[in-house]
């Protein structure tokens, strides 16, 4: 049957649909049936072409809001409608193409996160509140398949991935521009950051994390760039990208741009992967060290003196006197969540059930104004997260995934000599490493921010290892 024959087979089935449910719509006078065929359509839409709604989803990361429906149910639009048309799309991709899969193998990074997804599963089945683990299984299967399965199927060659990038640069840069006008007209103060931001960003930590993120792309795109006037355009948004990144003021996306410069070192120095692995053993040690016959609550805050800092300045002070409200506020549940551990290290309290559980494991020489955490917001540290919900095999599963995401970076990055793959994976690298630190002070994995970042940068990784091993095995064989 040729194209046009089923055009218009197709076209006549979607008048006959239109006419019944029009009738059916009139009769029992329930007018949502007519747009029954226009979903019909779309659906195909993304189906026969799935890269549209997944670099609208891209371009709308930066701009999404928090939406709510009721004190149960809410979303983030626009981007998790596009989240889950591409997740569909990805599930008839999967299906359809499965028997023109060139690798049959499942590629080991992809192994760990379905592990990981597995045993999320597990943790569901003991899960203190069952309902809201179900929801974070479903929110992490959709936010899988839109940001690994889609990518891994579109990104196949250098100019997909390099669009990839300037859609979510671009985007962001243009948000970027626009918080940077709201914030100028505060002068550019601490105390009017949040402001700026709203309604796109919760709060400067999600959007300083998300920022920084662009600054390997930009570097990216200045060593890749061969014309003098593009690249010189291009140093000057990255000069107005990490001004942007000062006046966002927050610790953690400082402290991620310096991490992310040395994990470009310690690439090149084959040390990335030791790093990673060292600095995560130092950690448990500091950990055991301040449990010791109780050594933390010799660190024990002021309550009358741990307030919120309007002046930055006094902000940085009272972080390392122990007087700033967040931070101590990260100490009083950073403690109660190592001594949830006990209770929950097999299979954890389950997803999403930190703040039904926290309090009682609370140390009172800790609280702080904030205590009450209206918000519901969780431990501000996602690995100890993940074994607070998850377990101990949670937690070292996700470090599997990390360590071996560094890894292959360190592999690519010296195995091949094209210098568009090894500013790629340097990227990837530097940005991991980002996401890591403030990952350290926060719990952004799972926000639509951050989560989608750092699950791009684990499919362009796999793509990026499928396409190099090809290079070398071509160039060995010539």
């Amino acid at each position: 049957m040729t194209n046009t024959a089923f055009n218009k087979i197709f076209i006549g089935f979607l008048s006959v649909l239109l006419l019944f449910l029009t009738a059916w719509a009139a009769y029992w006078q329930q007018t949502i049936w007519l747009f029954v065929p226009f979903a019909v359509v779309l659906v195909l839409y993304v189906v026969q072409h799935p890269r549209y709604p997944f670099y609208l989803l891209i371009a709308s990361i930066p701009w999404s809001v928090e939406f709510s429906f009721s004190s149960t149910l809410a979303t983030d639009f626009p981007d998790e409608p596009f989240m889950l048309l591409t997740a569909f799309a990805a599930i008839i991709l999967v299906i359809y193409k499965r028997k023109n899969r060139q690798h049959k193998n499942l590629h080991p990074l992809l192994l760990l996160i379905l592990l990981q997804l597995a045993w999320t599963v597990v943790t569901i089945i003991s899960s203190t509140n069952i309902l809201i683990s179900i929801k974070y299984l479903l929110a992490k299967a959709w936010y899988l398949l839109a940001f690994v399965a889609m990518p891994i199927y579109l990104l196949k060659s250098e100019k997909e991935i390099k669009r990839l990038a300037i859609v979510l640069s671009v985007s962001m840069l243009l948000c970027m521009c626009v918080v940077l006008v709201r914030h100028g007209q505060c002068n550019w103060t601490f105390e009017k950051v949040n402001e700026a931001l709203h309604p796109f960003f919760r709060n400067h930590v999600n959007y300083s994390a998300l920022l920084v993120c662009m600054v390997p792309l930009l570097i990216a795109f200045i060593k890749n760039s061969l014309k003098r006037r593009l690249k010189f355009f291009l140093i000057i948004i990255l000069s107005i990208t990490i001004a942007a990144l000062y006046f966002s003021y927050a610790r953690g996306a400082w402290l991620a741009f310096f991490t992310g410069l040395i994990s470009y070192w310690l690439l090149k120095k084959r040390a990335l992967l030791f790093s990673f692995v060292f600095f995560f053993f130092a950690c448990m040690v500091t950990i055991f060290w301040l449990k010791d016959n109780d050594r933390y609550l010799t660190f024990s805050p002021d309550y009358k003196s741990t307030i919120f800092h309007t002046n930055f300045e006094e902000h940085l002070v009272a972080t390392y006197q122990m007087k700033d409200l967040s931070t101590a506020e990260r100490y009083y549940r950073w403690i109660a969540g190592v001594r949830m551990i006990k209770d929950s290290w097999k299979t954890g309290f389950g997803p999403n059930t930190f703040y039904d559980n926290y309090k009682s494991y609370a140390v009172p020489a800790f609280k702080t104004w904030v205590s009450k955490n209206e918000e519901h917001s969780t431990v501000h540290n996602y690995f100890l997260l993940l074994i607070i919900e998850q377990g101990i095999i949670g937690l070292l599963l996700f470090l599997l995934l990390l360590g071996s995401l560094f890894w292959y970076a360190q592999k690519i990055y010296h195995r091949t000599q094209d210098d568009f793959w090894r500013t790629t994976v340097a990227a990837i690298a530097a940005i991991l490493t980002m996401i890591c630190t403030v990952n350290f002070l926060s719990d952004l994995i799972e926000t639509d921010k951050i989560g989608s970042v750092f699950y791009l940068c684990v499919a362009v990784l796999i793509v990026a290892d499928i396409n190099t091993r090809k290079l070398t095995k071509t160039n060995y064989t010539e």
